[in-house]
């Protein structure tokens, strides 16, 4: 919330994010899709018990999927029902975009993974990187970048309290 009492639109509405996606993968691209969820995993999005961290995309037939994904229903949903809370989950795509997917996949040998899940309209989001793998030198290049940055802002702070 900020100082007027309003939500802030850039974290309110985030429900979980692939930080693990980052760090293991060059995001070239993004794209959004929506889920098709059953009535208790929206009650246990609600209560933030979502995990993408093994998650993982695939198209197949056609159909875009999300894979590995952990939905834990809340403790008042009805226990008499056997819930699976790695079942596999239809993403919604327009058939344009799946084309353009397989097509990059295929030719380019790159990888979809889910990057966060939020909010909009009231209605659940997937943002989807399609992604390039990253080698460890490249991790570890990425690391020294991060370190030097740290190092840096300090020494800034230091000299201008001086």
């Amino acid at each position: 919330m900020n100082i007027m009492g309003q939500r802030d639109k850039n974290t309110e509405n985030i429900i979980a994010v692939n930080k693990k996606a980052t760090h293991d993968y060059f995001i070239l691209e993004k794209l959004e899709a929506g889920l098709v969820l059953e009535g208790w995993e929206v009650k246990g999005i609600r209560a933030l018990k979502v995990q993408l961290r093994e998650a993982y995309v695939r198209v197949i037939k056609g159909n875009v999927l999300l894979i590995g994904s952990h939905i834990t229903p809340p403790k008042f949903v009805d226990k008499s029902e056997d819930k699976n809370v790695n079942r596999t989950r239809k993403l919604l795509l327009n058939q344009k975009e799946i084309f353009m997917l397989t097509g990059k996949i295929k030719k380019d040998g790159l990888t979809l993974i889910p990057l966060s899940l939020y909010w909009k309209n009231n209605k659940v989001k997937l943002m989807i990187g399609i992604a390039k793998g990253k080698k460890k030198y490249d991790k570890r290049q990425e690391e020294k970048n991060k370190d030097w940055s740290i190092q840096k802002n300090r020494l800034s702070k230091k000299i201008q309290k001086k």
